[in-house]
């Protein structure tokens, strides 16, 4: 598991020629990291006013962050999992006209599932940039550059799963999938302007 790795074996797998890990997974490490920023500013004692809303507003979010935190980094292997079924049916053989159907077939499957799972990180990335705000306004003064970086870690994932998805939609065969896949993250990007 990509997760497991130490960071300089992570980075190996990321600069290796092989086609996983790639984008997906980095956008996910990137929203593994925001989450993470987000839960020790959230976590840290002193909050931007010292006020029982301050805390509050940060312990109800603490949870979230955390979850969303796991969640990325189940999708960093998630990703490079999916591409790897892309990869797969590629190779599945194509001599006869049923073969070439099977593989057709094949090919649809695994390209909607990877589009699926970026498309999962682009919905995880929405929300931490959501809770960005939340921790900005109510968190440490004094780590107002942390909460900085998490947002910018966040819009990272959610860029670099959208680039994923886009790049992935054609290949699903599914023109009604496309179009709603295409919808959301419109929909996502504009919840997080």
């Amino acid at each position: 598991m990509l997760a497991n790795k130490t960071l300089n074996d992570l980075l190996d797998a990321f600069a290796s020629p092989a086609p996983t890990p790639g984008g997906g997974s980095a956008s996910a490490l990137a929203g593994a990291l925001s989450a993470s920023l987000l839960a020790m500013v959230a976590a840290m004692p002193k909050t931007s006013h010292g006020t029982p809303e301050d805390r509050a507003a940060l312990d109800a979010i603490h949870p979230q962050l955390l979850a969303l935190k796991t969640e990325m980094v189940t999708l960093i292997d998630r990703d490079a999992a999916s591409y790897d079924e892309v990869v797969a049916a590629y190779r599945l053989p194509k001599a006869t006209d049923a073969e070439k159907a099977a593989r057709k077939a094949a090919i649809g499957r695994a390209m909607r599932l990877a589009t699926d799972v970026p498309l999962e990180t682009a919905r995880a990335a929405a929300k931490l940039v959501g809770h960005c705000r939340v921790v900005a306004e109510h968190g440490n003064p004094n780590a107002k550059s942390d909460a900085g970086v998490a947002e910018s870690m966040a819009r990272t994932a959610f860029a670099g799963a959208s680039l994923n998805v886009e790049t992935n939609l054609d290949g699903t065969g599914d023109p009604a999938f496309a179009e709603q896949a295409r919808t959301e993250l419109a929909a996502l990007k504009k919840q997080m302007a």
